[in-house]
């Protein structure tokens, strides 16, 4: 009968593999012996670690996933294509597993930070409420800003020694660790109790953008000049970016300029351990914003 004291566990299905999200709940998967199906463009080219099933598929052609959904006990998806294949993998996703973890966003949360238009709130909304119509076993995490986005924001100029420039100094939200999400999400993927969960996951506290770039500082021995921009600067220094993006922030930013964060304890309720603070991300991240890094 061989292996009758290990249950047979139905491997997770990671959608975003590759990902900031995705990357890192796969090694919680691993950590906790569950077997881990990732999907990825192009199959070669994901650098995932060796126990990794790697499945070759793209969102925007719904059938390429049934191959990594076949056998597969629940999937982790997050978006990363067009809205227009949506209702497709959804009703895939129905067709072969019972359980979903949607990473999503905070639409629905009322502080005007979160209330802004936003064209991927829009996309997130419709797939909850498509996941919601299968009948699939669902949990939603809707972290708020990724501590994370300061490497792609502020770490160039702070590497090469250059002042911050930037705009809303003032504008307050509670950076969550991307270690956080991953492993609230690990664990409502792993373990029963989480179906129809709705989660909003924050860091602890609630910083202005100029006391991240403080306390970024702080961890590198050194003071970091922020120059507050105005929205119009901002735009031509960020003109590779779709505009949709930075008008999403730059409303969003604005909006929470003198608007204590919106801070929750979930992360801190479903692991049973505190969130990590800005100052804990930036020291573990210090190299990322080191001079010749």
């Amino acid at each position: 009968m061989g292996g009758m004291n290990q249950i047979d566990i139905p491997p997770v299905l990671v959608i975003g593999a590759t990902g900031r999200v995705g990357r890192l709940v796969i090694d919680q998967l691993l950590d906790a012996g569950v077997p881990v199906r990732a999907l990825t463009r192009r199959s070669e080219a994901a650098a995932l670690p060796a126990k990794v099933k790697v499945f070759a598929g793209d969102l925007t052609v719904p059938e390429s996933l049934d191959p990594a959904l076949s056998g597969a006990g629940a999937v982790f998806l997050v978006w990363t294509a067009p809205p227009q294949t949506v209702e497709a993998v959804v009703e895939r996703l129905a067709a072969h597993v019972r359980r979903v973890v949607f990473l999503s966003s905070p639409h629905q949360t009322p502080h005007p930070f979160f209330q802004q238009p936003n064209p991927m709130a829009v996309l997130h909304a419709d797939i909850e409420r498509l996941i919601a119509a299968t009948g699939l076993e669902s949990t939603i995490i809707r972290p708020g800003m990724f501590a994370s986005n300061s490497l792609a924001w502020w770490a160039p100029a702070i590497r090469a020694g250059e002042i911050v420039r930037w705009p809303y100094g003032g504008a307050q939200w509670a950076p969550v660790d991307d270690r956080d999400i991953a492993a609230v999400a690990a664990r409502t993927l792993c373990q029963g109790g989480y179906v129809g969960g709705d989660y909003v996951l924050t860091g602890p506290e609630s910083l202005t953008q100029a006391a991240q770039v403080d306390v970024i500082g702080d961890t590198l021995g050194r003071r970091i000049v922020c120059e507050e921009i105005t929205p119009d600067e901002f735009r031509s220094l960020w003109g590779t970016v779709p505009s949709s993006a930075v008008d999403m922030l730059l409303a969003a930013w604005n909006a929470a300029v003198g608007q204590p964060a919106y801070v929750t304890t979930v992360v801190a309720d479903i692991l049973g351990t505190e969130p990590r603070t800005f100052r804990e991300w930036a020291v573990d991240h210090a190299t990322a914003f080191r001079q010749g890094s």
